[in-house]
């Protein structure tokens, strides 16, 4: 069948006035029609079979969707305005700077998923940028949203990455040193792309009609039992409360840090989005960031997104406070008990993770000393989390958290942790087996290191994706044993501590 975009975005919403293809301040208009650049020279890399089967997208057409991702076939494509606060500090206007959004397809269960590309070519919200992406950053994302998606993390999906054939010109560090890279394209999978920056723009300039036409336009197609709701904005914001708060909960378990949580990457969706300098923690530390950017201040670190992510909410409720000012105070408490739903849920996922199914209440002071136990002793999380649905008893000990210990011995503290921790086990009445399954279900034994993602960038950049189709493949199935793999089960390698890419990373892309 042919592939038949929709778009409820540009039917339903207010258009930039001029065709104007270059940077330039956009008001009054949610989106400005773009088309994406063709790449003549373009070609495929990888693309999710699985996924295109969800999105209703057969074997005959990949070829023809292929040509849309390289611009060889147009669509009623746009990109958004939005703005947003950036390191804390409003920015102004953002948008698609480098993202063109080609349409609504209806998946198999006729739910409508939109397709966006990035770095496809320049928009008006490009500012001082080209539009383009690399093929270091893409293979990231690529590899990244598709983990987080098997890892049950709410997130974006990735469709297929490609190569545009067309070198781009990049400062990878910000440090004078600019080069030449390969170009590259990921096409994006999500219901909405819309974030907190687009409310927040349309409150700044005081452009009322605009954002009370994003609201309604965001309830009807994503909260549709709200509409005609006397209350439907504060639950509309409620719910995305929720689901941000039940995300960030979800990073917390697997170890994963966004790196770049600034309101214009926030989706009302609660789902995971752009994906730049993001990282897995390897060695356990609350204050690690992944991202170059974000030092020396570290906002945006591991312990840190919870305040974040709340900090965003505040900013998204003081623009849909201005369309319902008689109601500021029901934001303000749902605000309110986003720390409280994020401490229970929290509390819950970590006694998930400990494989403990009594809630007694000197778990707090147990929970509280592991994560000071793990910075001391230099713990790599995902190992030691993963070791520890296998202890039962002190003779456990060496066999399975000892290769989580980067000084290649058990610290004191860790020690009489785990004396603790197995005198607690045994107020439990839960089978060993069935606890190490229940355990095994929430601590993945596989995640995206940077190292990792470094290592299929280095072999792409030779023209070799066999790295990036087997950690695609392992990616697929975190929480499984899976054998064959087992090389990938293993502390970051000492090559990889200050090697640029692995231990640091930067928003070029």
């Amino acid at each position: 069948m042919a592939i038949n975009f929709q778009n409820r975005f540009t039917k339903s919403l207010v258009a930039d006035d001029s065709q104007e293809n270059r940077p330039r301040q956009v008001t009054k208009s949610h989106f400005s029609f773009v088309k994406p650049q063709e790449f003549i020279g373009g070609s495929q890399i990888a693309y999710n079979d699985g996924l295109a089967t969800q999105l209703g997208i057969g074997a005959e057409d990949k070829a023809d969707l292929i040509d849309y991702f390289l611009g060889q076939k147009q669509t009623e494509s746009f990109s958004m305005c939005y703005g947003g606060h950036q390191f804390g500090h409003w920015a102004g206007q953002l948008g698609d700077g480098r993202a063109i959004n080609l349409g609504n397809l209806q998946d198999i269960n006729s739910a409508f998923q939109e397709l966006q590309l990035k770095g496809a070519g320049p928009t008006p919200y490009s500012r001082t940028a080209d539009g383009y992406a690399v093929l270091r950053s893409s293979i990231r994302e690529y590899l990244c949203s598709e983990a987080m998606y098997h890892l049950g993390v709410s997130t974006t999906r990735a469709l297929a990455l490609l190569d545009t054939g067309a070198p781009v010109l990049r400062d990878m560090m910000y440090n004078g040193n600019a080069a030449y890279e390969p170009g590259a394209i990921v096409c994006r999978v999500s219901k909405s792309f819309i974030r907190f920056g687009q409310f927040e723009i349309f409150a700044a300039r005081q452009e009322w009609e605009q954002l009370t036409l994003l609201l309604e336009y965001s309830i009807e197609n994503h909260h549709p039992d709200l509409v005609g709701d006397a209350m439907r904005y504060l639950t509309f914001f409620e719910r995305v409360s929720y689901a941000t708060c039940d995300m960030v909960i979800d990073w917390m378990r697997v170890g994963f840090v966004h790196g770049v949580m600034n309101t214009d990457n926030m989706s009302i969706l609660g789902e995971t989005i752009d994906y730049g300098p993001y990282g897995w923690m390897d060695n356990y530390d609350p204050n690690f960031t992944p991202n170059t950017t974000d030092l020396p201040s570290r906002r945006y670190c591991y312990g840190q997104q919870p305040q974040i992510a709340q900090w965003n909410l505040i900013k998204l409720a003081n623009a849909i406070a201005q369309i319902v000012p008689d109601h500021i105070e029901n934001l303000k408490e749902t605000i309110s008990g986003f720390a409280d739903r994020y401490q229970a849920g929290h509390k819950s996922i970590m006694l998930s993770k400990l494989g403990l199914s009594i809630d007694l209440e000197n778990d707090n002071d147990l929970i509280r000393d592991l994560e000071i136990t793990m910075v001391e002793g230099n713990v790599d999380m995902t190992i030691f989390y993963r070791g520890l649905s296998s202890i039962n008893s002190k003779d456990d000990i060496d066999l399975h958290i000892l290769p989580a210990c980067y000084n290649g011995e058990i610290h004191k503290s860790l020690a009489l942790w785990l004396d603790q921790y197995i005198t607690r086990l045994s107020l439990e009445n839960l089978d060993p087996i069935i606890r190490k399954k229940h355990m095994d279900l929430v601590n993945p034994k596989y995640v995206l290191r940077n190292y990792m993602a470094q290592m299929a960038i280095d072999a792409a950049h030779n023209k070799d994706y066999t790295v990036v189709d087997q950690l695609y493949k392992l990616l697929q199935s975190p929480y499984a044993e899976q054998p064959d793999m087992q090389h990938w089960y293993a502390l970051r390698p000492e090559w990889a501590v200050n090697k640029v890419g692995c231990s640091m990373l930067s928003c070029s892309s």
